[in-house]
């Protein structure tokens, strides 16, 4: 028996593929007291990058580190530039699991230009939401010398943004503004 499938069928399979291993990968996410057990230092230096959903709101929080450098201001932009890597690597896998629930609500999986539209949009939410992160925070440990950053994005924000990109697809707009706290709520279990 020969299967003959079309490049639409082929990307539907491969976005189910995607969102089973978004849906497993969430679904086995640890909560870590301190991972690295330093007593003096803040809580989110210990608990590393995370996503958190407290009375503070919805929040992206990235964490990156520097060693001892020769220049303070390196060091410490070294340890900011990590930190939004962080943040970014958090965001981008939100926005594929935002972009996965949004093509296999809206059935796009016809049209093989909508997909990749959506794509870009996922793509340029990202990038525009990073520019807007701010350093909320910095420790240098006093025996090691290092320094670490954390860098923050309110889940408001990245809504804020997704709804005024003007040449964003309508129904991905409305779907990150319908849908987008409850993608966030799942993945910060």
């Amino acid at each position: 028996m020969k299967l003959s499938l079309n490049v639409p069928q082929i990307f539907r399979i491969l976005m189910l593929l995607v969102l089973a291993a978004s849906i497993s990968a969430c679904g086995g996410k640890t909560r870590v007291e301190s991972d690295l057990g330093m007593d003096d230092a803040p809580d989110w230096v210990n608990e590393g990058t995370n996503i958190l959903n407290n009375k503070g709101g919805r929040l992206f929080h990235g964490v990156g580190s520097s060693p001892q450098m020769g220049v303070q201001d390196l060091q410490r932009s070294t340890a900011d530039n990590r930190a939004r890597a962080e943040l970014a690597r958090i965001l981008s896998s939100y926005m594929n699991v935002v972009s996965t629930d949004y093509m296999a609500a809206s059935g796009t999986g016809k049209d093989i230009a909508t997909e990749q539209s959506v794509t870009r949009d996922i793509n340029n939410i990202t990038k525009v939401n990073l520019s807007g992160a701010r350093v909320i925070g910095r420790w240098k440990n006093p025996k090691t010398k290092v320094i670490y950053s954390i860098v923050e994005l309110d889940m408001k924000q990245v809504k804020n943004i997704a709804s005024k990109v003007n040449m964003m697809n309508e129904g991905l707009r409305n779907y990150i503004s319908n849908n987008g706290d409850n993608i966030f709520d799942r993945m910060a279990k």
